[in-house]
């Protein structure tokens, strides 16, 4: 009990809002969402992808929430607190936790790449340069292990930073003017974007319904793709979303909260693509997939952009505050962890967790140079592929897949107490009369989720 008595809890719903938006907010939202829109047909692809974070990414959401906020615990103890004689559940949550050290194993060096792509935008050093050169210098970067460790350290610092100041003080109040920051960015941008000449094509490919892309690129896979973008962007399944359950009081129902995290998690993804394709159209450059799209295309772009060196500073501000909101979210469920479970102080936790997971990076950082000779999945791929499958292809999945069952199945945490913490409070009610959908369908499509993503992987 002394643990429930000394938890510290946020100060606001707004910050509660942000905070979780921040989490959900990160990479895939900029870099991914934008192209496979544009691949599947624009305006068509984004109508099924909110249906099917409706279906899918909100009620998975709104079961993390509700896991969190009931145990009062992070995902590491919440199932066993709740279901103490049904401890098999529990075993998961240290899966989770592994989860959430491996996420940030890799992310803090992909928040480095884009801190220095910052502070070398700033400083004019990709000015005059052409696709090639911009490409040499990304290269030359991935090839110097100092220079990208560097970075790395300084993404762990200013991620650990706002976490060791505590709850309110430090992660709520520094996310919250974080957020807002990127808010304002991404209205800048997409304005400047939507300013340029030749940028309405862009915008026309972006937003007028394409169907004859969306078949001739394969309807099903379409589907699929929309399938797996809405449940991956929200990071459900390894707790990073329950712990901020577990700091809030029950006056608002979840159901509501969630489609406001969602809304936003949305808007950012959205306006990604305002930022992006008219640019894109406007000097004539194919936006790519991946690293490629933001440290070599865009960077080109902003070359030939008047004011570029402006508007790509603003740009990898943007990405930075995305990429370090995540961070300092899963940090805040990583040290969580050790001061429910081992009664750690804040600072003494956070000191420890920042050493670990600087020393956990560098492998990622090793994998582009001195360790490239292993290929986990075939040529071209790496470390980083490697733990971004342990992450994005079998926990996020696995989890949000146990979390389903916990509180719709009986021989779990049950559906009636699910439902009872879910609506506590004003506002939405959780869709009850899905039920059926719930318990059986939605587990059947996170299976699907989880199978092709092993398909593809091993057999594509």
């Amino acid at each position: 009990m002394a643990e429930k008595r000394q938890r510290e809890t946020l100060a606001s719903r707004v910050g509660f809002i942000l905070l979780s938006a921040g989490c959900a907010i990160g990479l895939g939202n900029v870099w991914r969402f934008p192209f496979i829109t544009g691949r599947y047909g624009g305006a068509a692809f984004v109508l099924i992808y909110i249906i099917f974070l409706v279906i899918l990414g909100l009620p998975v959401m709104v079961m993390e929430l509700a896991i969190g906020r009931a145990s009062q615990q992070n995902i590491g103890l919440a199932l066993n607190t709740l279901t103490p004689k049904k401890r098999a559940w529990g075993v998961y949550g240290k899966f989770a936790i592994v989860g959430n050290y491996t996420l940030m194993m890799f992310y803090t060096t992909i928040t480095g790449w884009l801190l220095a792509y910052f502070f070398h935008t700033l400083k004019g050093d990709f000015v005059g340069l052409d696709t090639a050169g911009v490409g040499a210098f990304f290269g030359g970067m991935l090839e110097n292990p100092l220079m990208m460790t560097f970075w790395m350290v300084l993404a762990v610092i200013l991620g650990f930073l706002p976490v060791a100041r505590g709850l309110q003080s430090g992660v709520e109040k520094i996310t919250k003017w974080m957020m807002v920051g990127l808010i304002l960015l991404m209205v800048a941008l997409s304005f400047n974007s939507l300013t340029l000449k030749g940028g309405s094509e862009g915008l026309k490919f972006y937003l007028v319904p394409n169907f004859s892309n969306l078949i001739n690129n394969g309807f099903f896979e379409a589907l699929y793709a929309a399938m797996g973008q809405a449940f991956f962007t929200l990071s459900l399944g390894i707790g990073s979303v329950a712990i901020f359950g577990s700091y809030i009081d029950k006056q608002n129902r979840l159901t509501g909260e969630a489609i406001r995290i969602i809304g936003l998690d949305t808007i950012v993804a959205l306006a990604s693509g305002l930022i992006i394709f008219p640019a894109a159209f406007a000097f004539g450059v194919q936006p790519d997939a991946g690293p490629s799209l933001i440290f070599i295309t865009l960077p080109n772009i902003f070359n030939q952009m008047a004011g570029g060196r402006f508007w790509g500073t603003l740009f990898f501000i943007f990405m930075s505050f995305a990429a370090l909101s995540t961070l300092i979210a899963v940090f805040e469920n990583i040290i969580s962890f050790w001061i429910d479970l081992r009664g750690t102080s804040r600072k003494k936790a956070v000191l420890i967790n920042a050493i670990a997971i600087a020393v956990l990076s560098l492998p990622v950082i090793l994998g582009f140079n001195k360790w490239s000779r292993f290929t986990p999945f075939g040529p071209g791929t790496n470390v980083l592929d490697l733990e971004d499958f342990v992450v994005s292809t079998t926990l996020l999945p696995l989890g949000s897949l146990i979390f389903t069952l916990y509180c719709t199945w009986r021989y779990g945490w049950g559906w009636d107490n699910f439902i009872k913490e879910a609506d506590s409070g004003t506002g939405r009610k959780f869709p009850s009369k899905l039920r059926i959908y719930f318990k059986y369908i939605l587990p059947a499509i996170i299976i699907v989720i989880f199978v092709k993503g092993y398909f593809d992987i091993f057999h594509g």
